[in-house]
């Protein structure tokens, strides 16, 4: 049976590097990049840098995004000291340009047909062996990334289901945890004015809507880091009452 693992990422800064972040403009995308994802994932299990081969398995899950609330792109600037120039003579300093998400949350999932893989997930991301972090070591989680069975409260990931992913992005309570912003958007649901929440899933590249992301990991060695394209199919889902009032009774 196919099951997935769900998972809250919020932190007040997060940031999801593509290709352009290996120079001195460090961009971020929209939403949690596959490469991104995996490597956290790895850092949970213990997966070392250059074990391709754990790394392949890891990445042949299929992931699928929900975007709880849309992050605000800022940037600023750091500067490099004794950086060599291409002959290696002489070294300058380079000031780099760093971008990230302020404020935003998503609600992340992994579906596979290995439940035992899963479940070692399950269990990595509440204790992981490494430190994990959203894009860059400071960035680190505002709250756990799935809940534990004593917590009560807490509004956060379901852990390991057995729904497909699609379907269990579409009914997980929503993780906004602003209680002005429930409130707000339970008043708006009740005039007719259902919001939507932006997906971004894993598709076949027969997908009439599919679309090509170039952060499929294949290495993450160190000066070898390598990745394939893969492709996305982007929807969205509407946000109803059972969605609100799930993750926090008292909205109601």
């Amino acid at each position: 049976m196919t099951a997935s693992l769900l998972m809250c990422f919020d932190a007040p800064m997060q940031s999801w590097g593509t290709v352009a972040s290996r120079f001195t403009v460090r961009d971020t995308a929209l939403e949690p990049t596959k490469s991104g994802v995996i490597g956290l994932l790895a850092a949970a299990l213990g997966v070392g840098r250059d074990d391709d081969e754990q790394v392949a398995v890891l990445a042949g899950l299929r992931i699928g995004v929900r975007v709880d609330r849309e992050g605000l792109v800022e940037s600023d600037y750091h500067t490099a000291q004794n950086v060599p120039n291409t002959s290696s003579s002489n070294r300058q300093t380079v000031v780099t340009h760093r971008y990230y998400l302020a404020d935003a949350v998503f609600l992340l999932g992994v579906e596979g047909n290995d439940r035992d893989l899963l479940e070692r997930l399950d269990r990595a991301v509440r204790r992981p062996q490494w430190p994990i972090y959203f894009g860059r070591k400071a960035f680190v989680p505002a709250r756990p990334l799935v809940k534990e069975s004593n917590a009560e409260g807490v509004l956060t990931g379901s852990g390991l289901v057995d729904q497909p992913l699609e379907d269990a992005l579409r009914t997980h309570p929503w993780l906004e945890d602003r209680h002005n912003a429930r409130r707000s958007e339970l008043t708006n649901i009740e005039k007719g004015r259902s919001p939507e929440l932006r997906m971004v899933l894993d598709c076949a590249p027969s997908d009439p809507d599919a679309e090509v992301r170039h952060d499929h990991p294949v290495s993450f060695a160190n000066d070898a880091r390598r990745f394939r394209p893969r492709t996305v199919r982007i929807t969205s889902t509407p946000l109803t009452t059972e969605m609100i009032t799930a993750g926090d009774p008292g909205c109601s």
